[in-house]
């Protein structure tokens, strides 16, 4: 019974893709960004639940995948979508573009499940912050859509804003650019500086920016995680 258990968590994970895809479809960027968090708290635990009952198997890891691809690849690429929707674009195939990140975020996902360099960190940008950036991004300038003015001003330059931070978005997921990731073996200060740094600072960010800090976060995390790289290689 208990060998079921991480597979039932995985695929709960699954199904909060699902839902944030259609909530994405529906154009309520908010509730999809929600079930991607959801999502992203049971990728969390089906992997922790699979070590500790010792029922970690080959099909829990293709299914993980398929999980993931789901809910941090396709519903955020829907989020795009239906939003470039809501603008007078001249080429209508512009908003199906959005649709790329969904494939690139299954190559990265197959990348990682060969790759035996990414045990204690990342190699690329992780699915799951790429779906938080973007979910939360939207929602973010949802709101700021209140404001008609500023929204007036940039609404025709904003859709390829996004196109090109889609594609941008493509590319890091599959780069080969270290990212640190928040696993730590000890709690003391020594050997977790960036870990410690980069928590501290997600804290204002959210305070002052809402749930539009998200975006700003992992951003602040892409940016650490190269100026941590270089560094390492300079010394």
């Amino acid at each position: 019974m208990k060998k079921h258990i991480p597979n039932t968590i995985t695929c709960c994970n699954l199904i909060s893709g699902c839902i944030a895809t259609y909530w994405a479809f529906m154009g309520v960027a908010y509730l999809a960004l929600l079930f991607i968090v959801i999502g992203a708290v049971f990728d969390f635990f089906d992997g922790m639940v699979a070590r500790l009952l010792h029922v970690s198997s080959p099909i829990g890891k293709e299914l993980d995948s398929l999980a993931d691809d789901i809910t941090f690849g396709f519903a955020p690429s829907a989020i795009i979508f239906s939003y470039l929707c809501t603008f007078h674009i001249h080429l209508p195939f512009i908003p199906f573009l959005a649709f790329i990140m969904a494939a690139f975020s299954a190559l990265r996902l197959a990348k990682f499940n060969l790759d035996e360099r990414q045990a204690l960190g990342f190699i690329g940008l992780p699915t799951p912050a790429n779906a938080l950036f973007w979910g939360s991004l939207i929602v973010g300038l949802q709101d700021w859509s209140a404001d008609s003015s500023l929204f007036t001003l940039h609404s025709s330059l904003l859709p390829y804003l996004i196109l090109v931070g889609t594609f941008i978005s493509c590319w890091l997921l599959i780069a080969e650019i270290p990212m640190f990731a928040l696993k730590f073996k000890t709690w003391g200060w020594k050997g977790n500086e960036i870990k410690f740094i980069f928590i501290l600072s997600c804290i204002p960010l959210l305070l002052f920016l809402g749930i539009s800090g998200l975006a700003a976060i992992i951003a602040w995390y892409v940016i650490l995680s190269v100026i941590t790289t270089k560094k390492i290689k300079t010394n």
